[in-house]
């Protein structure tokens, strides 16, 4: 966390900061790794742009992260998600229509849009509404990506687009996903929707059981305190349950067996984080170090401008694998004596606390995302430190 420096002044020969694919509806930036080969690669695509100089792929594709082509869009459809309409916008047609929700509304939909063959649908996230038309679209073969409101509304900002309609508001959709070209959402299957259904029921119980134990805290009287103890008993009854049904959920794959039994060997990591790890970040192994901090929210931002160097903060990313990450770190602080040397180095070096855990967390999820990806356990053989390390060097995030 340094406050000015005197070699910010000078050309500097590191590579630039530069941001990276939109992962599924979260903020996502990374820098260059520089241990790296500058080419491109299947998991670091930005657009749909031809990379510059000598390359294998065909003009006007890209790869995906399974090494599959992808065709670059050439239609661009915005989609404005409400209760009851879904306002659609084409580019570079300019067309707009609008499509009551109901009883075979995707069908009118898919009819007036054509064919999917190059083309790249946006919609936000709108707290539930799009999950079934994103569902429907991708069973019939379209290419969906869903968007940040914020990364969205930022951008018709930049456009000087200040007025907001559900008309606008599929307009800079479609022009959205026309300039930004945002990463195409994957199918998930049915288990992992139940998964993560189950996990984010579980996040909600135990939000209201602690807003009720701060409740109980400041009631004096008996009838109210027990109404609120007979909720508290409901509540971990409701959070029992879903814990077997979860556990049970995760036994009957054996992908997913294989993640859990991978991330409580870990020592400092029990079954609270390979709950979530499992429900809320299955790109867990299938992405690189830069992208995985990146998409849970634990890679710092540069805050810089001329010679001035300002502190560097997380932000975004999948709050509930970060949570979780965090008081891992804090277990892991104690039981886990790679996680303890490392803290204690930056703790030595004068870092501030807050700094040190996230440090902590980025090295979990970095050496977890390196196991889950070669489908081995932790050991406590230094090699498996040495391996870590070379992954992620000891160093301030």
């Amino acid at each position: 966390m340094s406050k000015r420096s005197k070699k910010a002044a000078q050309p500097s020969s590191m590579v630039p900061t530069v941001d990276r694919l939109a992962l599924g509806a979260q903020d996502a930036e990374v820098k260059l790794d520089r241990r790296r080969s500058f080419g491109t690669s299947p998991d670091r695509r930005q657009s749909g742009r031809p990379a510059q100089g000598t390359s294998s792929h065909p003009q006007g594709r890209a790869l995906s992260m399974d090494g599959s082509c992808i065709v670059t869009p050439r239609v661009f459809i915005g989609i404005d998600v409400s209760k009851f309409y879904w306002d659609v916008h084409v580019l570079p047609e300019g067309r707009w229509f609008r499509i009551q929700v109901g009883e075979g509304a995707i069908e009118r939909l898919c009819s007036q849009l054509g064919s999917p063959e190059g083309t790249l649908i946006a919609l936000e996230a709108t707290g539930g509404f799009e999950r079934r038309l994103v569902a429907e679209l991708l069973d019939a073969g379209w290419t969906v990506a869903v968007a940040n409101p914020r990364q969205v509304r930022d951008f018709a900002k930049g456009m000087a687009l200040l007025a907001k309609t559900d008309r606008i508001d599929a307009q800079v959709l479609a022009k959205f996903a026309q300039h930004v070209n945002p990463r195409p959402m994957q199918k998930t299957s049915e288990k992992q929707q139940e998964l993560d259904a189950l996990v984010t029921r579980r996040r909600q119980l135990v939000s209201m059981r602690a807003t009720e134990k701060m409740r109980r805290q400041q009631v004096t009287h008996k009838a109210a305190g027990r109404s609120i103890e007979n909720l508290i008993k409901a509540l971990d009854q409701q959070i029992a349950g879903l814990d077997k049904a979860i556990t049970k959920l995760i036994e009957s794959e054996v992908e997913w067996r294989t993640t859990r039994d991978i991330v409580e060997s870990v020592p400092g990591l029990g079954p609270g984080t390979s709950r979530a790890v499992i429900g809320e970040l299955p790109e867990l192994g299938r992405l690189n170090r830069e992208q995985i901090a990146s998409l849970v929210g634990v890679a710092p931002f540069n805050d810089d401008s001329g010679t001035l160097q300002g502190p560097r903060h997380i932000r975004g990313g999948r709050i509930a694998v970060r949570n979780a990450l965090y008081m891992a770190a804090f277990s892991a602080r104690r039981s886990n004596e790679v996680i303890k040397r490392f803290a204690d180095r930056l703790l030595n070096a004068g870092k501030a606390f807050k700094v040190v855990m996230t440090a902590c967390m980025r090295k979990l999820l970095t050496i977890l995302n390196t196991l889950v990806r070669n489908g081995q356990l932790w050991s406590p053989h230094p090699s498996v430190e040495m391996s870590s390390s070379t992954l992620f060097p000891l160093s301030t995030p």
